[in-house]
């Protein structure tokens, strides 16, 4: 406990005997706590505040509290340095003392001299005493005359850069430059070289005079790796003066304290010599007060004077705490005229028990070079128990911290019998705060506490921080799950449906029910089953695997449920949770299916754009779920998950990867059926130790003999091509539905006859409703596979009903009331799905004529709306056959399907006809995709490119054909590289299935990295939550990683903020009120004219410079036009007490500057873009 000077007689105010009044002339943690000491003294207590701190909690803990001008008339800063307008407010109010706190006008000897002059007591020494201790070069000269060692340094101020340099020459690098009025590390700047010397001088003295009003600067030669240690001192007004024993403050970062420790580590010897150092300088000076006597000590434990320092400490809780004295409450009692012995402060009466620890707990980001930050507090908890102290400030729950002050939140102080007791407990503290909605310092607090260095005790260093890079590596950065869940959850409820291609809100408003399966086991819902075809896979090898269904006496069944169906009817929007929620069930009910379709394809690249998934991640998750039925996905060839080629060794290792995370058979195709595309992917598959199905992409009309194109001596080359090249399976992809069934009957039929052992899989759409039947046909042929949809998932533009097909073929294994079963479960996610169904008819016989994939109807139809072209669907699919002749009537699947959709679409918007692109061919701006298609980038079509035509789009842009295979002139990616740069980019926990991600999608790879860096893990959240926005009153469970569980209650949205144009949304998680602001995007298209909306920079752009923290423009050196440097200064940001430069990122020319001197800018604005 600390020793109470309360209970000695109330003092009684030279004005009255009342009651007296202390007026706090500071704001935050230290108002707060001067507040509290002048309770306990029985005194009224008044506090003042700037417009910016209205809602301030000194100014709501003071008895009375009085607002300082206003924005007109004083800045945030400027009001708590306003001397008149103070000082008229505590005689206004009858104040009898004035305590200043730190900082502010605390160290201003004209402060002083004013509460003098108007008969009110100033906490703190005399005016004269606080000018000859205030500055450093006369408290230096002090120092020498009494005999205490200083260091070697300037004699008195240094007037300019010149003389800086001329000192540096004479005594040696490295310097440092100090503010002479300065304190708490503003105005200070080390200088280790001399060409940074002038501009570092002209920086210093630029913070010095903003900061203090005044740019005297002195410099000092700089001690390396030395400890600062404070003596705390208290005097009163007869001479009496005591030491409250050392402090540790060695721990800095900008010359500013983050963490302090008493005692000291320091020899009882040099500790003593220490102290009566201490109180030599405090007689010396006249001392009054409390004040804080700071040295330097080397690696020899020899100290140096630094300065006196007239005020008390934002550590002084550490004194505090190790030798019980109120030192607050001491500071007035002696400003009140009571004596050392009065107060029961005599030397032989202060003794030390224990250690302390502070932590201050700031409103910093660590990574970013402690880049204040600034913004709503949405969650705060703090810890407690035996031996912990909180002297907090501005930081509670729903707290808005200002960019224009100081950035602490909180200071923890932590006391135990010894260092490394105080220590641990100062650990089990900081592990219990919770700060949210800002950043803060705490984990790498944490970080810094476990250091082995630190941990030892005694042998930190001022530059520890500086010195030691992996303080800043490898630190348990927590995940504020629930922070990035509100902000999810927020965006969607100020600005809707944030998933492109969503209509309305889901119909399903409960939770999708796991149905029961009859005759399966009671734990099937959440047990998987271990009996199925992989299990000979993966004993026996791809070989006997295609051996064994060969010998098998029906017809097996692929479920493309998981993949092409949702794909078809849902656009592929249908997330990992949902199909995870039925996975264990599958394996039990499809366990005798040859194949899940479940990877690859589109869902590669919608998981990573619009889910914002990791397509990895859902191939683990399902693997684990179903061990027992062999997976299948789609590979693009030579183009692998993408839509466009990649060098060969990109399709290898994906390959490579993708076996390892549990796939098992890929069938790959070419969407031109180009051959060579075909062989990499089948080389990369077999390599990687996978089944590799190769599939011959059908189109065209096999029965229709008068056709000259794909006919049936097409289709068998190209299977003789891929026999001969060792593929395990024979694939017929037909991708429209084109496949009519006496065409199946001759297709399969010739190529069974010639191929009795090969094993033959068929795909198709049922668009037209003939799926069923040319199944049936294929089965008399002698087909092994057909692929299938789960009954509420299929016909349309999806796979054949399994229900339908199962009850009408011979021995495929399937019970037909598994498939019921799985229905159901099916048919509520349909409707959880609803905003993503595309209008269509049962059936749609015109694909015959159009030949338009299965998959892309509905994916061009909803394209077709954001373009605005929804009305014009029947012209779009009229102009996609014209668009096909046009590209040589070419076998249209991914890519290829792409190109045509896009031409397609772009005739019907620029009101084109067949003939018109023939002849404006040389001036149309055709979409690049078209382009790319006509040079090349796809593969050579099977009956080569129309001429004139290519000729005539290339001429035009001025690009050249590619011949042959496009990969295999592609130079190739450096791997580690990329993987270097993403963790430059995202942090160190990019893996190499992300780097092979980023390398097939840059982009899309970039913009899925950067939403889950904003919004967490969202693929946790229920869909409904992920698609609708909350409504008042709501409440779900979100179970997060590893057993994470939050309970969301969605409780308010406050009005749109006319000036931020943000809203505020209000939760409760866990019980605990939460608040996030989200910016409004209808209020920003709304904006007034005389709102600032300031475009945000591109983090990831080196050509934008970004504010890198919210703050106030001091200087902005360059113009437009200018060239510049990489690294040389663009602005000069003021903020929380700390000047930031903001230095190019690249040589080049200053294109754009967007600030001015003076602006205040928000944390991410754009300050300026260089361009080379």
């Amino acid at each position: 406990m600390l020793r109470s000077v309360a209970a000695a007689e109330p003092p009684q105010s030279p004005k009255t005997a009342s009651q007296p009044t202390i007026l706090a002339a500071n704001r935050g943690e230290i108002a707060l706590r001067i507040i509290r000491a002048g309770r306990e003294l029985n005194m009224k207590c008044i506090a003042i505040y700037s417009f910016e701190d209205r809602l301030s909690m000194h100014r709501t803990r003071a008895d009375k509290s009085y607002q300082i001008g206003s924005p007109e008339t004083h800045t945030p800063v400027g009001a708590y340095l306003a001397i008149n307008d103070i000082i008229d407010i505590a005689k206004s109010k009858n104040v009898d003392v004035i305590h200043p706190g730190y900082g502010f006008l605390s160290e201003n000897p004209q402060f002083a001299a004013a509460c003098e002059a108007a008969g009110i007591a100033f906490v703190g020494p005399a005016p004269e005493v606080i000018l000859a201790c205030g500055d450093k070069t006369k408290a230096r000269e002090m120092a020498i005359k009494a005999g205490v060692p200083v260091v070697p340094g300037s004699d008195g101020a240094v007037k300019n850069a010149t003389d800086a340099v001329a000192f540096a020459e004479k005594h040696g690098l490295p310097i440092i430059i100090k503010a002479a009025n300065g304190g708490g590390g503003r105005g200070m700047r080390v200088v280790r070289d001399m060409e940074s010397l002038p501009m570092l001088f002209e920086r210093a003295r630029s913070e010095s005079l903003s900061a203090f009003g005044d740019d005297t600067l002195f410099i000092e030669k700089l001690i390396e790796k030395p400890r600062h240690i404070e003596v705390q001192i208290l005097a009163d007004g007869q001479g009496n003066v005591i030491h409250l024993y050392e402090r540790d403050c060695s721990v800095q970062r900008r010359h500013q304290k983050v963490v302090e420790y008493g005692p000291s580590f320091l020899p009882e010897a040099k500790r003593q010599l220490l102290l009566d150092d201490a109180i030599k300088l405090a007689k010396a000076s006249g001392y009054k007060n409390a004040g804080t006597v700071e040295f330097l000590v080397d690696q020899n434990d020899t100290h140096y004077f630094i300065e006196i320092n007239p005020r008390v400490q934002v550590e002084h809780c550490v004194t505090e705490e190790i030798t019980g004295v109120d030192i607050v409450a001491s500071q007035i009692q002696i400003a009140l005229g009571k004596s050392l012995p009065e107060l029961g402060l005599t030397q032989d009466k202060i003794q030390m028990r224990g250690f302390a620890i502070q932590c201050r707990i700031t409103a910093e980001d660590p990574r970013q070079n402690f880049q204040p930050d600034s913004g709503r507090i949405s969650m705060y908890r703090s810890p407690g128990g035996n031996g912990i102290r909180l002297d907090g400030g501005p930081a509670y729950s729903g707290a808005l911290i200002s960019p224009h002050y100081d950035s602490l939140l909180v200071k923890c102080i932590a006391v135990g019998r010894d260092y490394n007791a105080s220590r641990l407990k100062m650990l089990a503290a900081l592990s219990e705060f919770r700060v949210r909605g800002i950043k803060n310092n705490i984990d790498w607090l944490m970080k810094l506490l476990q250091h082995p260095t630190f941990a030892a005790g005694g042998k930190v260093w001022t530059t520890f921080i500086d010195d030691t890079p992996e303080l800043f590596r490898d630190y348990e950065h927590e995940q504020k799950c629930g922070q990035q869940l509100m902000r999810y959850l927020g965006e969607l409820i100020v600005n809707g449906p944030q998933v492109p291609g969503q209509v309305g809100v889901p119909e399903l408003k409960g939770e999708a029910i796991v149905p029961e399966l009859p005759n399966a086991p009671p734990t099937a819902a959440t047990v998987s089953c271990l009996k199925g075809w992989r299990n000979i896979l993966v004993d026996q090898g791809p070989d006997a695997f295609c051996a064994a269904i060969r010998k098998h006496p029906g017809v097996l069944v692929t479920d493309t449920t998981w993949r092409d169906a949702h794909q078809s009817i849902l656009a592929t929007r249908v997330r990992t949770i949902d199909i995870a929620k039925i996975a264990p069930l599958t394996s039990h009910a499809l366990q005798n299916c040859f194949s899940l379709e479940s990877w690859g394809g589109a869902t590669f690249d919608v998981s990573l754009r619009f889910l914002k998934e990791c397509p990895w991640d859902r191939l683990d998750i399902l693997r684990k779920l179903v061990p027992n039925i062999p997976f299948q996905m789609l590979l693009r060839g030579a183009n692998a998950v993408g839509y466009t080629a990649y060098p060969d060794h990109v399709v290898y290792e994906f390959c490579e990867h993708a076996v390892k995370h549990g796939m098992d058979i890929f069938r790959v195709f070419d969407s031109l059926n180009y051959v060579d595309n075909l062989k990499l992917g089948i080389d990369a598959v077999k390599k990687a130790g996978g089944v590799a199905e190769a599939a011959i992409s059908y189109t065209g009309d096999v029965s229709d003999l008068s056709k000259k194109r794909y006919d049936l001596a097409y289709y068998l080359d190209l299977t003789d091509k891929l026999v001969a090249d060792g593929i395990h399976i024979l694939g017929i992809k037909d991708m429209a539905g084109l496949l009519k069934p006496r065409a199946a009957t001759m297709l399969i039929g010739a190529i069974r006859k010639k191929y009795p052992d090969l094993v033959i899989h068929l795909h198709t759409h049922d668009t037209a409703g003939t799926g069923i039947a040319t199944y049936l046909a294929a089965v008399a042929a002698g087909v092994d596979i057909v692929d299938c949809a789960v009954d509420s998932l299929s016909g349309q533009t999806s796979q054949p009903s399994m229900g339908a097909f199962v009850a009408s073929a011979e021995n495929t294994g399937i019970e037909p009331s598994a498939v019921q079963a799985l229905s159901g479960y099916w048919e509520q996610i349909r409707l959880l799905y609803s905003p993503f169904e595309s209008p269509m008819p049962p059936s749609d016989s015109s694909i015959y004529y159009t030949e338009m994939p299965g998959g892309q109807y509905t994916n061009l139809q909803f394209q077709s709306r954001q373009l605005g072209l929804g009305k014009e669907w029947t012209r779009i699919k009229a102009a996609y056959a014209q668009a096909n002749r046009l590209c040589g009537d070419i076998v249209k699947v991914t890519p290829s399907s792409k190109v045509v959709g896009d031409l397609a679409q772009f005739m019907v918007a620029q009101n084109l006809s067949e003939q018109d692109v023939h002849d404006r061919a040389g001036t149309l701006s055709f979409p690049q995709s078209v382009v790319e298609y006509f040079q090349g980038y796809l593969g050579q079509p099977p009956y080569g490119y129309p001429e004139p035509l290519r000729t005539k789009i290339l001429t035009a842009k001025n690009v050249h054909p590619v011949n042959g295979r496009p990969g295999a002139s592609m130079p190739a990616i450096n791997m580690n590289d990329l993987k270097a740069s993403l963790i430059e980019k995202f942090g160190d926990d990019i893996r190499d299935v992300d780097v092979l991600s980023a390398a097939l999608y840059p982009k899309v790879f970039d913009e899925y990295r950067t939403a889950i860096d904003l919004f967490g893990p969202i693929q946790l959240i229920p869909t409904q939550y992920f698609l609708r926005p909350m409504e008042i009153g709501e409440e779900f469970e979100y179970i997060g990683e590893e057993g994470n569980h939050m309970i969301v209650r969605f409780v308010a949205v406050g009005p749109l903020d006319e000036i931020t144009l943000r809203r505020d949304v209000f939760f409760m998680i866990d019980g605990e009120a939460r608040v996030i602001d989200v910016p409004d995007k209808a209020g920003e298209k709304t904006a007034k004219a005389t709102s600032i909306v300031r475009v945000k920079a591109d983090p990831k752009s080196k050509h934008e410079c970004g504010a890198p923290m919210a703050g106030l423009v001091v200087d902005v050196p360059v113009k437009e036009g200018q060239a510049v440097k990489m690294g040389q200064p663009i602005a000069v940001l003021s903020a929380m007490k700390m000047e930031t430069i903001v230095a190019a990122t690249m040589d080049g020319v200053v294109e754009k500057v967007c600030v001015k001197q003076g602006d205040y800018i928000a944390s991410g604005d754009l300050i300026a873009r260089v361009v080379e």
